[in-house]
């Protein structure tokens, strides 16, 4: 084989490579979150109130967020991932960044194990959002694709 082939052949795998290596990078899944008020009986009308929306995208194992919430009766204190089937409280699994405040953001970014990427492809994760009156869920949306 002359030097040229050789050269031509190595040059049209290390473009494959590439073009492959791009079509991996651009895989990332987007994920919507509608946040509203968790189930509340007459007793929890004075203490949970809001909405919000999120943003998630998984890029490999990561999951990224950001959005933003308003309308709380009271600051927000704490926001995780809880894993759950829909509409069924869960435990918390992983934390994220919230604005101590009525109404701001919710940022983060997060490594989640091969079971939770199931969870989440399964619409089983959700984000809850805490405040001072409603410590245990005030706002709450699923991750749906």
């Amino acid at each position: 084989m002359s030097k040229r082939l050789k050269f031509d052949a190595l040059l049209i795998v290390i473009l494959v490579v590439a073009v492959c290596s791009a079509a991996d990078a651009q895989k990332s899944e987007t994920y919507k979150v509608r946040l509203s008020t968790v189930p509340v009986d007459a007793t929890m009308l004075p203490r949970v109130a809001g909405s919000g929306s999120l943003t998630a995208v998984l890029n490999g194992n990561k999951l990224t967020f950001s959005g933003s919430f308003q309308g709380l009766r009271s600051p927000a204190t704490h926001a995780s991932i809880h894993t759950g089937p829909k509409g069924i409280p869960g435990p918390a699994i992983l934390d994220l960044m919230v604005s101590n405040a009525a109404g701001g953001d919710v940022t983060g970014a997060v490594e989640l194990s091969p079971s939770q990427i199931e969870d989440l492809k399964s619409a089983k994760l959700y984000v809850q959002i805490d405040s001072e009156k409603a410590p245990e869920g005030n706002l709450w949306g699923w991750l749906l694709r």
